[in-house]
């Protein structure tokens, strides 16, 4: 997926002369990338198992918002299991198979789908509960199961493109084995390109665009309120799409402008231009790839029902005594009453 890639693609560019540009060109360290990639593996594990452990401990509270993001745990989990493969396919090409090259394909396509509509429901289901004012009704949770049902299913089929043309592939000049999409024939350009822009589309500019409008109009409703709980009801998620945002937006860029270049809507130019967004790509991939391990940090920082549900599944376990568990639950800004009110239990 990486320098493999680059290289592939880099024999079929040329600088301007009948010369393709060489196979061996500047990369990102493919060692950094390796341990980058375990050390965000086992930091998302650990994190995202904790999400998904203190909102099935929710003996009542439970919101449509911390089911949500329960799910987007999960997909974080789906997502970083891939990481070690990519690290080691960075460093030493594709060892593992042509099904795990499907298949870890696949759940890294899914996850990344159902991830960013998840946030997008997110922002549906606070735009009708702080502008609109709906109550939240007893079938108002079976509604938020069978979305995110809905939504992994969606993530599920998108994904499939990818699973079916994902091989591991042999290749000589390289001298090491790729996985990457086995796409042949006069338009196999097109296709890849075309595979890009719905990828980039459903699975990133699309959502962010009901993202920006439900949480534009949200924003202009609390500022003309005065209602404190409202505005920490929505403190936590507005920092979710944030970090979302600040992670995945340079790639979508990068990717959108080598899908350009690769089109032929922008010109080429120069061998050393193909080399810079390769490498470009590789940068903003890692920070991408960050991503799954950044929310659980988000949960324990800002959102103060998570802190308090964490603490009383430590003290549960007895991990925490009942005097450091009050100790910690007066540090916090809001009381365990508040923390409990319809409002704020709309957030983690």
């Amino acid at each position: 997926l990486k320098v493999q890639k680059l290289q592939l693609r880099s024999a079929a560019f040329t600088d301007g002369s009948s010369s393709p540009c060489s196979v061996t060109a500047p990369e990102f360290n493919s060692l950094g990338i390796l341990i980058t990639y375990i050390i965000v593996f086992v930091l998302s594990i650990l994190g995202n198992s904790v999400v998904v452990y203190v909102v099935c401990s929710m003996k009542k509270g439970r919101s449509s918002t911390d089911i949500y993001l329960m799910h987007m745990a999960m997909a974080d989990i789906l997502f970083s299991i891939t990481l070690p493969f990519w690290g080691v396919d960075a460093q030493s090409g594709w060892i593992f198979g042509n099904f795990l090259c499907k298949v870890l394909s696949g759940f890294q396509e899914a996850s990344v789908y159902s991830g960013v509509f998840l946030l997008a429901c997110i922002s549906v289901d606070r735009h009708f509960a702080i502008v609109r004012a709906t109550r939240v009704v007893s079938s108002h949770h079976l509604m938020v199961k069978v979305v995110c049902f809905v939504v992994w299913v969606v993530a599920g089929m998108l994904s499939l493109p990818v699973i079916i043309q994902k091989q591991s592939i042999d290749t000589i000049d390289l001298g090491r084995t790729i996985c990457y999409e086995n796409i042949t024939g006069e338009s196999s350009q097109h296709w890849r390109v075309g595979i890009r822009v719905m990828r980039h589309t459903m699975g990133f500019f699309l959502p962010l665009v009901v993202m920006a409008v439900c949480y534009g109009w949200t924003l202009v409703t609390l500022s003309h309120t005065r209602n404190q709980q409202k505005h920490k009801a929505i403190r936590v998620i507005l920092a979710v799409v944030f970090a979302f945002v600040l992670c995945w937006l340079p790639y979508n860029i990068t990717v959108l402008i080598d899908t350009l270049l690769q089109g032929g809507t922008i010109k080429e130019g120069s061998c050393e231009t193909r080399y810079r967004v390769e490498l470009v790509l590789d940068v903003t991939r890692v920070l991408a790839f960050m991503h799954c391990a950044v929310n659980p940090v988000l949960y324990a920082f800002i959102g103060q029902k998570f802190r308090n549900q964490l603490l009383s599944a430590l003290y549960r376990h007895g991990v925490i005594s009942s005097r450091l568990r009050m100790a910690l639950r007066k540090g916090s800004v809001n009381s365990t009453g508040s923390t409990r009110s319809r409002l704020t239990s709309a957030t983690m």
